[in-house]
């Protein structure tokens, strides 16, 4: 979890690479604007200033994200806008899947507009 939190500041500047990027299919485009509002948001489900507990959120909020970009958009437009290296986007991409493990996948499906990608 702790690789997640510190790829909070890398996933803000992916969704804004990706917000820009005219081949990100626009249905995803909502989703990232609706969780770049969320993360920046001072306003969580659990409130920020209760220690560690309130990070939770935003690291399942950003979870979710990366998983589903993984899973159901192009992995070529992710890694291009990913500000680290291709090593640092699988090891958030391997905590993220476990987090997001916990979410439907037909949620997901919804969320990212799309069927999964073949892997």
């Amino acid at each position: 979890m702790k690789a997640l939190l510190f790829a909070v500041p890398r996933l803000a500047r992916m969704i804004a690479g990706l917000l820009g990027d005219r081949e990100v299919p626009r249905s995803v485009k909502v989703v990232l604007a609706a969780v770049a509002v969320y993360l920046a948001s001072p306003i969580d489900l659990i409130p920020d200033f209760i220690p560690f507990v309130g990070y939770l959120d935003d690291i399942l909020v950003a979870a979710i994200v990366v998983d589903g970009l993984l899973n159901y958009v192009d992995r070529r437009l992710v890694e291009r806008h990913w500000p680290s290296g291709l090593a640092a986007l699988d090891t958030t991409a391997a905590v993220a899947r476990r987090l997001a493990a916990w979410v439907p996948g037909g949620m997901k499906r919804r969320v990212f507009g799309g069927s999964r990608r073949p892997a």
